[in-house]
């Protein structure tokens, strides 16, 4: 094969390769939306502004802080920076709340049928004193057309806001959809 054509087939399969990976993740976060379990949760605002992708809702949720106790017995090891499986029952409001976690893997009892599991990761070691950690779900950022991230941001400070999150069978968590007083402001497209 001359150098040349060496050169393109390389060039074609490296970009083959990123097409594919590209592909993957959009397939996945797809099927997150398309087939997980929905659940709403309550938001609180902090501060919106990227300045590469646009406007954004930082979100907050009552469920990211939660009581150390939950977690019980630990290895040892700092709690910062490890996966955490949280369980969910839905209250008679249709809100939800934590009621157990374990660290690096679901929790072993069987789910109610109103329970779901969700993954995240603990952002923050309980200082003396402290009962509550920090848990992140990667569902902390919902980006907004540009220019209305401080109105809604704003908004939050006043009005009831959830979003509908669809949660995979391994507790990955993909928004869906951003709720003002129970009403759809904007919904995620599949693509």
């Amino acid at each position: 094969m001359r150098r040349p054509a060496r050169i393109f087939a390389i060039a074609l399969g490296l970009a083959a390769v990123q097409i594919g990976f590209l592909g993957s993740m959009i397939l996945c976060r797809a099927g997150i939306l398309r087939e997980g379990t929905e659940i709403r949760l309550a938001v609180e605002p902090v501060d919106p502004r990227d300045l590469l992708r646009g406007d954004y809702v930082v979100l907050g949720y009552p469920i990211s802080r939660i009581d150390r106790s939950l977690i019980g017995e630990t290895d040892g090891r700092d709690l910062k920076g490890r996966w955490v499986y949280v369980r969910l029952s839905r209250d008679d409001d249709g809100s939800f709340a934590p009621v157990a976690a374990l660290l690096d893997e679901p929790p072993a009892a069987e789910r109610l049928e109103n329970e779901i599991d969700l993954r995240g990761i603990v952002t923050s070691e309980p200082g003396s004193g402290e009962a509550t950690v920090q848990v992140a779900y990667g569902i902390e950022r919902y980006y907004v057309p540009e220019g209305e991230g401080r109105a809604i941001e704003d908004a939050m400070r006043q009005d009831r806001f959830e979003i509908v999150a669809a949660v995979d069978e391994d507790g990955t968590a993909q928004i869906k959809a951003l709720l003002h007083d129970g009403r759809a402001i904007y919904r995620e497209p599949l693509f």
